[in-house]
């Protein structure tokens, strides 16, 4: 028989759980402790599944029969009524959680903000912490604002682009193709957690101009470096300045690295300087030629008890500033027109190449490292031996500049 008021009300609880049928699939269920349940059981997809439909007597019969019979249109539709309600039950669950994380200032889940936020913690151990700090920067400056809060699957090339532009606009080109890299990252994240299915900042990087390339001034000629190792020797600076101004030379590596070179990086019996470059957030290792090795043997008396091979001057356990070589060459009467700090980069590359240096080791001792982390790691060594030969050979030669030797540029016999 099929239920009624005066049946749902009446009946009494038993022992053990039981069931009073109605018509078409639903029932009543009626446990021990007094409380009834309406149910309905259901077939989909093969599958014996169970719905409820309210709780008597909040719920009233007529009120679960109106249920009962908008989940069976549902089921003739080729929709599970049970999907159906757990889906509105995890969107109302995932809506509450988002507002609190709101209330609490953190970003909601699986919004753009979201994953970039993860995805950052995952690479931290990776990279030094300034550039993580500027990673962070870039997003709250320029992404967050824009698409921050949208969900990171409805995010698409326009979206991108259209934060882009303005950064374009400002002749920024630097920071838009940072910030483009920056994105697509998030998105290689996203796209292997699950959470998108392709990187729409792709589409953006030929949108973005290219830089224009600013080649920093270097001596090359022989004669006018032989001019400038002269002078650099005989620099009346300070002494840290003068020992930074001679290492540089015979290190060529970037001048930021240089005056950032810490003790601790330093092995002077095995001749070498290992440290992260910068520019790559990649371990390198620098063969240090015997004079390179004197010049920090003949610091490290007044520096070697601190962090920094060559320290401020101000004693405020900083490194030296980032200008310090570029005023000491201007003392000397080198201009940024004449030669830079950066410039010995340029000086070393031109002549090793012309002496006959392998191409490839010269690339790796000026640490240009493969944008592939794995194979950067895996390289990193990678013409070691040689680099050794040639970094004695290119201080050798040097020397013999400085000194007013008659040395001339030759092809270095192949192997």
């Amino acid at each position: 028989m099929p239920l009624t008021d005066p049946s749902c009300k009446n009946t009494k609880p038993k022992d053990k759980p039981f069931k009073l049928a109605d018509e078409k699939g639903m029932f009543l269920l009626i446990n021990p402790n007094g409380s009834k349940y309406f149910r309905l059981k259901y077939r989909f997809d093969g599958k014996e599944k169970v719905l409820a439909l309210g709780v008597y007597p909040d719920t009233t019969l007529k009120e679960a029969r109106d249920k009962r019979d908008n989940a069976r249109k549902q089921i003739e539709e080729g929709i599970d009524p049970g999907a159906i309600r757990k889906e509105q039950a995890t969107a109302k669950r995932l809506k509450k959680d988002n507002q609190s994380r709101l209330n609490a200032g953190l970003p909601i889940i699986n919004s753009f903000e979201h994953v970039t936020r993860d995805w950052l913690a995952s690479v931290a151990h990776l990279v030094r912490d300034i550039t993580q700090q500027k990673k962070i920067k870039r997003f709250e400056q320029y992404v967050f604002p824009a698409i921050g809060g949208m969900a990171i699957s409805e995010i698409n090339s326009p979206h991108i682009q259209s934060l882009i532009k303005p950064i374009v606009a400002q002749n920024k080109l630097e920071t838009a193709h940072r910030v483009r890299g920056d994105i697509a990252c998030v998105f290689s994240y996203a796209i292997a957690h699950g959470l998108a299915i392709n990187d729409p900042a792709q589409a953006i990087a030929k949108q973005i101009p290219a830089q224009n390339v600013k080649h920093h001034a270097a001596i090359i000629d022989p004669k006018d470096v032989a001019q400038l190792l002269r002078d650099i020797f005989n620099y009346q600076g300070t002494f840290v300045v003068q020992c930074a101004l001679k290492l540089s030379p015979f290190l060529f590596q970037r001048p930021g690295e240089i005056r950032q070179m810490e003790w601790k990086d330093i092995h002077l019996d095995a001749k070498e300087w290992r440290y992260l470059v910068t520019k790559k957030d990649i371990q390198h290792i620098v063969p240090l030629s015997t004079q390179a090795v004197d010049i920090l043997k003949e610091i490290h008396p007044l520096t070697g008890t601190g962090r920094y091979v060559f320290p401020s001057s101000r004693g405020d356990g900083r490194p030296m500033s980032d200008g310090t070589i570029r005023t000491a060459l201007k003392a000397l009467g080198y201009d940024k027109e004449v030669m830079t700090a950066h410039g010995f980069r340029t000086t070393a590359s031109t002549l090793l190449n012309e002496q006959g240096w392998s191409p490839d080791a010269i690339e790796r001792q000026l640490s240009h490292m493969e944008q592939n982390e794995i194979r950067a790691a895996y390289n990193r060594a990678q013409y070691l031996d040689e680099r050794r030969k040639m970094m004695q050979s290119w201080a050798d030669y040097l020397d013999g500049l400085k000194n007013g030797a008659q040395v001339i540029a030759f092809k270095k016999a192949a192997n």
